[in-house]
């Protein structure tokens, strides 16, 4: 089998982002047997195949892409058959879902991490405990120590979950807050549901055309419980 048709394998078997070292590793036999011995060389053969492979996936002919994310390389589908996808994926399992609230509290994360709980709720000027534990239990966020100041606050950042469900190779290309909307909508399938009283939050991270879209049936947050486990287990 050649190298570049084992990279091909591996990267579409893997179920997270695998990295450029990961796949020297497992295909280091096949380039040694080749009388490729100096490790300088085999990383190059490897990184070589990929940038290759990468090339041929970008053709039109192909429906998926290779892509850099979160510091490894996974298969996913092109951004122009992302409608067709999406309804494939709604056909088979009801969509995840953000309220307004959760969404405008992952803005503030991904853009001011690491970040508290307090600091959150300056900025958005209403408490944002609930919502944290929405976001914890998604994986989207997790606990990044603590803040060395007095009472000693959790600071909270986002995971490679995060990255991974938004398509970015670390949060160095986090895009615009506009262009940042747009992806949330596309990535959660605008099923954006708004809390109560949201409209009234003084921060609002959502345009108004996001806010016409949604959906006006209302959920529960969970209680802020979630936090404080976190916050006994940090």
């Amino acid at each position: 089998m050649s190298l570049k048709a084992q990279l091909e394998a591996i990267i579409y078997a893997a179920e997270t982002p695998i990295t450029l070292e990961q796949m020297t590793a497992l295909v280091k036999e096949s380039v040694v047997a080749e009388g490729v011995s100096d490790e300088a060389e085999i990383k190059s053969r490897v990184r070589s195949c990929l940038v290759e492979l990468v090339g041929e996936y970008g053709s039109p002919d192909h429906g998926i892409e290779i892509r850099e994310v979160a510091g490894g390389y996974r298969m996913s589908t092109k951004p122009e058959q992302h409608e067709v996808v999406r309804a494939f994926a709604k056909s088979l399992k009801p969509p995840i879902r953000l309220s307004l609230p959760a969404l405008e509290t992952l803005a503030v994360i991904a853009y001011k991490q690491p970040v508290t709980v307090p600091e959150i709720n300056d900025i958005r000027g209403v408490d944002s405990g609930g919502v944290i534990g929405t976001l914890l239990d998604r994986k989207l966020i997790t606990t990044g120590g603590r803040k060395q100041v007095i009472g000693r606050p959790i600071l909270y950042k986002t995971t490679k979950e995060f990255l991974m469900r938004f398509g970015l190779k670390d949060v160095n290309e986090l895009p615009s807050m506009e262009e940042f909307e747009k992806l949330v909508a596309e990535s959660f399938q605008a099923e954006l549901i708004p809390a109560e009283n949201a409209a009234g939050e003084a921060q609002s991270l959502a345009s108004e055309e996001a806010r016409g879209s949604v959906e006006s049936e209302p959920v529960s947050e969970p209680s802020g419980e979630t936090v404080h486990e976190a916050e006994k287990a940090g």
